[in-house]
């Protein structure tokens, strides 16, 4: 990575914060919305205590990273191509990586000030008491979560105007996130939904953290090779709706 390019993709970066930051109707929902839901479920009707907040506290923080990656990139990407950004970005000599590497990067920051408050509400209002380096590694696993839903965000942005994005951005926001046992424990589903959460990278996401924060028998290595396998998947339709863009 030379010099050029870093130069570049800070600029590009520095860009998508503003931008972002001077849009209230993308950050107030993308920021208070998770911990919103976590104070009420997790700790002010909870029945369980410690544990209830400790178990939505891994499934939650995938909740948390979901909106600034599906919304920053499926609506946020639909909106500049229809301004025709992505034209001139295609033929301007900056590379199309720092396009989307700035918007990455922009969505791992928004992803962590989402985080951010669901911790310390956990901490110091559920009683949730972890080591650190499960902390660590709980954070790690969550800001992992960026990566398959801004590929997801991102063909959804190449494939659709920006109020259709909107719409399917939702649609996959809410599915993903009920269906993925993100909101309630899939036990509690219908056997056929339970076989389609082994489907969904939420799922197995919220399932690495959950073997983080409650251990048990959870297989991981199976869990970070469906996300491995989802993530080049989504990552090769994005890049095959922006190959065909025009």
């Amino acid at each position: 990575m030379n010099g050029a390019f870093v130069t570049m993709l800070a600029a590009e970066t520095g860009a998508e914060m503003r931008q972002n930051f001077r849009a209230p109707e993308f950050l107030i929902p993308t920021l208070a919305l998770p911990v919103i839901f976590y104070l009420l479920f997790g700790i002010t009707l909870s029945r369980g205590g410690s544990e209830t907040a400790t178990y939505l506290l891994a499934t939650y923080g995938v909740f948390a990273v979901m909106g600034p990656a599906l919304f920053g990139f499926g609506a946020g990407v639909a909106a500049e191509r229809e301004k025709g950004w992505l034209r001139i970005k295609r033929v301007s000599p900056a590379p199309g990586a720092s396009y989307v590497l700035a918007k990455l990067m922009t969505t791992l920051v928004f992803g962590a000030m989402a985080l951010a408050p669901i911790y310390l509400a956990a901490g110091f209002l559920g009683g949730v008491a972890l080591p650190r380096i499960d902390w660590l590694l709980l954070l790690g696993t969550h800001l992992l979560s960026v990566l398959p839903f801004s590929l997801l965000g991102l063909a959804i942005g190449f494939s659709f105007g920006s109020g259709a994005a909107i719409a399917f951005a939702n649609i996959a926001f809410l599915g993903l996130a009920v269906l993925g046992g993100l909101w309630f424990p899939i036990m509690l589903f219908p056997s056929f939904m339970q076989q389609l959460a082994a489907w969904l990278p939420s799922f197995h996401l919220a399932e690495i953290g959950l073997s983080i924060v409650a251990g048990g028998d959870r297989p991981v290595g199976m869990h970070l090779t469906v996300i491995a396998i989802s993530t080049l998947v989504l990552g090769a339709l994005a890049l095959w709706r922006w190959s065909i863009q025009r």
